[in-house]
């Protein structure tokens, strides 16, 4: 790889790397199994060498001559994907595209904006709203991701139910395919096929991303927050559903199922919430907290246990926030309050809302504090139509009980559907039982998950963790996405392994 070193960065401003340091950081992603592994002080396979291209050019460059000489090429954003989709499974190169950074100004007129795959997700909001705009993409991860990652990923924000997902955001794209060739789209609205729907999601099997043109939108005049509880999971979902279908959009709603819900419930309304009888007392206000505070790896080895209390609750929260023209966001919060009140919801006001959106981006700094505790932490999200959605729920949970302690909300809603995102924590006697345990976890709650009649993933994408279980949901479509594989990456370097390609 030494000697390739001067054949990648010839007449180029690339940085090109083999240290070890470089090389074994950028080995894996967030995937919780490779944190699992750090733990016990194991690393996936690192790639051979890390290039820093800064335009295009040097990226078609790097890829022609990987192309070439037959190397693998791993595109990589910030390394915040939770699937593995950034390990070296057969060495090659990691080629990181984080100084492809120009933000431009905003075009008023047509409400777009110029984007650099590296730019981060915090960076590129904040400079939008200098502007007097924002995307209206916020994942999770904003302060840890980049936008090619999000196009590799077909990333949701938590205020996909109004703005979409970034699919929805994308007027136009520039990449790289594996071929060492450099396309653009052409700008949406046009006539003819629109190839960027392909390459979106791909994960860098296909292309490397170097830029985006992207849908913008005013800053909100103003917000209208709201929370209810519901006797039931059903209840809420479908208040959620009633709210679509009659053509309301939230810009946030999250129904929490009841165990999530006991967690949340510390949150302050702006009335105090009545505790039902059945939940009052040394249950309600002082088990779950006491419980919560003594999760460990001995409580963790019975998860059926634990699983099985979650029957004693039934609450069942949901979240909601408009934004917009004030006067348009104060009247649909009041006809989605009609709503949840026709449902017999318990109206808790807008504490727990306000509360939700100050402390939203904090759980994505939680899990590696699990893991390091001696356990393992993870998380799936799946989306399913409006009639399958409940299904979906209780056959994962079933499925999960026996490996991992769970929880779910359910987010990202539309009209026809909707996510849920389980959370799962669980142990082992010791570390090669907790592995065991996370891997048989994986392959009953996909199985579950897709029996039910949901997708494999809604915003994390597959990378390694979901690859066959993508390939076994496709069918015959199988075909179509090998046959991409071989216009756009003829020589197999893009990104082997992952999307099972």
């Amino acid at each position: 790889m030494l000697e390739a070193a001067s054949a990648f960065t010839a007449g180029t401003a690339s940085r090109f790397s083999t240290d070890s340091l470089d090389r074994l950081s950028y080995a894996r992603d967030m995937w919780p199994l490779a944190l699992v592994w750090a733990r016990q002080g194991r690393m996936p396979p690192p790639p051979d060498a890390v290039v820093w291209p800064s335009s295009e050019d040097e990226v078609a460059q790097i890829i022609r001559v990987a192309r070439q000489r037959r190397i693998a090429v791993v595109p990589f954003g910030a390394g915040s994907g939770v699937c593995g989709g950034t390990w070296a499974t057969r060495g090659g190169i990691t080629l990181d595209v984080k100084r492809l950074e120009a933000i431009g100004t905003v075009d008023a007129e047509r409400r777009s904006v110029r984007v650099g795959a590296g730019v981060l997700g915090e960076t590129l909001e904040r400079g939008l709203n200098a502007q007097g705009y924002t995307l209206g993409h916020f994942p999770s991860s904003i302060f840890m991701s980049t936008v090619g990652g999000w196009l590799a990923a077909r990333s949701a924000g938590q205020f996909s139910s109004k703005y979409g997902k970034i699919e929805d955001m994308v007027l136009s794209l520039r990449a790289v395919l594996g071929t060492g060739e450099k396309l653009e789209t052409p700008e949406r609205p046009f006539s003819g096929p629109d190839l960027a729907p392909l390459l979106l999601g791909s994960e860098g099997t296909l292309c490397t991303f170097t830029e985006a043109t992207l849908r913008v939108f005013p800053l909100p005049e103003g917000r209208a927050f709201h929370a209810f509880d519901f006797s039931s999971v059903e209840r809420g979902l479908t208040a959620i559903r009633l709210m679509f279908r009659e053509g309301l959009r939230p810009t946030v709603t999250r129904l929490y199922d009841p165990f999530d819900t006991a967690m949340v419930g510390n949150a302050k309304s702006a009335k105090p919430a009545v505790v039902p009888p059945s939940e009052r007392g040394l249950l309600g206000q002082k088990l779950v907290p006491a419980l919560l505070r003594q999760v460990s790896k001995r409580t963790l080895s019975h998860p059926r246990m634990l699983n099985q209390l979650q029957k004693l609750f039934r609450k069942s929260r949901l979240v909601l926030m408009f934004e917009g023209d004030a006067k348009r966001a104060a009247a649909e919060d009041r006809a989605a309050t009609a709503i949840c009140r026709r449902l017999e919801a318990e109206d808790l006001g807008e504490g727990p809302a306000r509360a939700w959106l100050k402390k939203r981006y904090e759980v994505s700094f939680r899990m590696s504090r699990l893991i390091e505790s001696g356990t393992f932490a993870d998380t799936m999200e799946v989306a399913a139509s409006w009639e399958n959605v409940l299904e979906v729920y209780e056959r994962v949970h079933a499925a999960a009980s026996p490996y991992a302690f769970v929880l779910c909300h359910f987010s990202h809603a539309y009209a026809d559907g909707c996510s849920l995102y389980f959370s799962f924590v669980g142990s082992g006697a010791d570390e090669a039982e907790l592995e065991a345990h996370y891997h048989a976890l994986w392959r009953a709650i996909l199985g579950a998950a897709t029996s039910a009649g949901a997708n494999v993933s809604h915003h994390h994408g597959v990378g390694l963790l979901k690859a066959q279980a993508l390939q076994d949901s496709l069918g015959e479509a199988r075909q179509a996405l090998v046959a991409l594989k071989a216009l756009f990456d003829p020589d197999g370097i893009m990104n082997p392994g992952k999307l099972g390609l």
